[in-house]
């Protein structure tokens, strides 16, 4: 049996980005939370922003800490398994990683000490700003790179010379056609995904009547945030449908499984892609609506696979299925969120149990819909690594065996394995523990203030005009 490097290459790379998105996906927005958090404690001196701020800090530095180690692999993968592809879009791309580096990471880390072990040793300006920066540095973390991949899917200001890519045009070459479009779908998918997490470990501790007050706090204000982000987030995804079906609409038609080109075509809402027959097999179909939601026009044309040779057409299957994860996903939270409206004037937001128990439940929603559109955005790509210009199997290391490959994923597997469930048992640990270790207030004029201890575990509700009542 033949192992072959290409196919091994594109596994490892997905097991490693797998892995590693989970981080970022939830320590970009909470960077954004513990900086709200620290600014209504700055600004309300409430022991409870304090306490809630303390708490996700200590979460977040554990995400951190396996976002960078899970992420590190991933450029000794581009020299390995890519030196093709490396070698050909160094002049645009390391530019890029170069700056997410220096405005980025630097700024992250720099500031993350302060946010970590400052609470006693500086003001409290300082570590709010701490915080902010924090924030900062990782929506400039996404920034370049969404920057990055969005030029791989619609490259641009770019000219190839002896098989090169050379900067023409700096300023194309990172904000592409489709950058606006997928940086904020981006951020917003990432906010939505802490929002998750949050609401969700807040309902766990009123489900328990448990930490009752900073769980009422988490989970009212997350949710009025979360009513805003999840319609803005199928917004935005429409508008990055329209742009893909303007650059890339082989991808958009596999998305779709749309094989002929034709217009009023329905919305296909199940179906088994067929690639041999070049059909679907047992669709659901709604009539005319494909076309509507696809072109804002009931009677506009969508083009079809058949349209592109066989050999530039991306696999059909996995983007389908994988989109109607993302969009599956994406309408439940919608339920939710309609659900907490109707339960917030009824003035039960955070004493009935069944609620409760299903924002549990929906704690992991958001890094699954991240995994969906991520996958559907990468094998849409497909058979592309810089969408219509350089192959994927052109892409790959020359000397790379599949022996090779086969032992460094076998390693990469096992580590991960190891890594993430024990660090997956830290937060657990964390999240079990609670806001209840006594946390230190901030220097004033270089001394520290009395200790805030958290609240007791109390049972009975707040009285009204506590935090966080509905």
């Amino acid at each position: 049996m033949s192992l072959d490097p290409l196919l091994l290459s594109r596994l490892q790379f997905f097991w490693v980005i797998a892995w590693h998105i989970l981080m970022p996906a939830f320590t970009v927005g909470l960077a954004s939370y513990i900086a709200l958090l620290e600014t209504l404690h700055f600004t309300t001196n409430r022991a409870v922003y304090l306490r809630l701020s303390n708490f996700w800090t200590r979460l977040f530095a554990v995400c951190f800490g396996m976002g960078v180690v899970s992420g590190v692999i991933m450029p000794f993968q581009f020299g390995t398994n890519w030196s093709r592809f490396s070698d050909a879009t160094a002049n645009v791309l390391s530019p890029l990683l170069a700056y997410e580096g220096l405005t980025a990471f630097f700024l992250e880390a720099a500031f993350l000490g302060v946010l970590l072990f400052g609470r006693t040793l500086v003001p409290r300006w300082a570590h709010l700003i701490a915080a902010c920066m924090v924030a900062i540095g990782t929506l400039f973390s996404t920034f370049w790179i969404i920057a990055t991949n969005s030029w791989m899917q619609t490259p641009a200001g770019y000219e190839i010379i002896d098989g090169r890519f050379f900067p023409k045009d700096w300023l194309a070459i990172i904000f592409t056609p489709s950058f606006p479009y997928r940086l904020a779908h981006t951020v917003t998918a990432f906010y939505v995904t802490t929002g998750f997490v949050v609401v969700g470990v807040g309902a766990y501790y009123l489900w328990r009547k448990r930490f009752v007050e900073d769980a009422r706090v988490m989970v009212s204000m997350t949710l009025w945030l979360l009513t805003v982000l999840v319609p803005l987030q199928i917004v935005l995804g429409d508008m990055q449908g329209l742009n893909t079906r303007e650059y890339q609409p082989a991808k958009l038609a596999a998305i779709e499984a749309r094989w002929d080109t034709a217009s009023r075509v329905p919305l296909t809402l199940f179906a088994l892609p067929n690639e041999t027959t070049e059909t679907n097999d047992f669709a659901i179909e709604l009539p005319d609506l494909g076309s509507l939601i696809l072109t804002h026009d009931l009677n506009g044309t969508v083009q079809g696979l058949k349209d592109f040779p066989r050999d530039q057409r991306p696999p059909v299957a996995i983007p389908f299925f994988a989109f109607r994860v993302m969009v599956g996903i994406g309408m439940l939270m919608l339920l939710l969120i309609a659900v907490s409206w109707w339960l917030r004037l009824r003035r039960r937001l955070f004493d009935t149990r069944w609620f409760l128990l299903g924002c549990t439940a929906a704690t992991p929603l958001g890094f699954l819909a991240v995994l969906a559109g991520w996958i559907t955005t990468e094998v849409g790509r497909q058979p592309w690594t810089v969408y219509g210009v350089m192959r994927t199997a052109e892409s790959v290391s020359p000397s790379l065996t599949g022996r090779d490959v086969l032992i460094s994923l076998l390693g990469y597997a096992i580590v991960y394995l190891i890594m993430f469930p024990a660090g997956g048992a830290l937060l657990a640990r964390i999240v079990k523990r609670g806001p209840t270790t006594e946390q230190h207030a901030p220097v004033e004029g270089g001394r520290a203030r009395e200790a805030v201890t958290a609240t007791p575990q109390v049972t009975e509700k707040p009285p009204l005009g506590a935090g966080g009542h509905s």
